[in-house]
């Protein structure tokens, strides 16, 4: 399956009206992306992330800011996040998280997100993304779908998922 995938920066408009702001992200928004996680519901929380405490949060955030590939999405603030870990095979596999705080959920900015992420992706040479879901989840397996994931483990509580990225060529001029 052939994609296509936009690249930040963008502005949306998500299912319930609202004007949503993709961007990419790095260290700058360290201090606000702590903020939006500090007060993350329990609920929200998947695999044991994000951290729970504002030092654990903080330390978290300064590894994945320093090494991954990351989008946010903004209203008034930050309401959403998602990042592309490298892992030990090395920048050009990496592992997709995506969090968007409950007030904003189901109205397409997941969706967004990943799209948007999975473009700056291509940008930042990596080739493949994978990504843990836990079995139950259904939306969140859906929108995986829905931009080419492949389910590669069906083993336990979580399905693994994986697609490869094409880099895309640009005819803007």
């Amino acid at each position: 399956m052939t994609h296509t995938f936009p690249r930040p920066p963008a502005t949306i408009t998500d299912e319930t009206g609202r004007r949503i702001e993709i961007r990419t992200a790095g260290p700058a928004e360290q201090s606000a992306l702590t903020e939006l996680y500090a007060d993350f519901d329990t609920a929200d929380r998947a695999q044991g992330l994000p951290p729970t405490t504002e030092r654990a949060i903080a330390e978290w955030l300064e590894t994945i800011l320093a090494d991954g590939v990351d989008v946010v999405a903004t209203a008034e603030a930050i309401v959403g996040h998602a990042t592309l870990v490298p892992g030990a095979d090395g920048p050009r596999r990496c592992e997709l998280a995506i969090f968007v705080t409950q007030a904003y959920q189901d109205a397409g900015i997941g969706r967004a997100l990943v799209c948007h992420l999975l473009g700056a992706a291509v940008e930042n040479g990596v080739e493949t993304v994978w990504l843990t879901v836990e079995r139950w989840n259904r939306p969140a397996i859906a929108l995986y779908e829905g931009a080419g994931f492949e389910q590669t483990d069906r083993n336990g509580f979580e399905l693994e998922m994986e697609r490869t990225l094409q880099p895309q060529t640009d005819n803007t001029g």
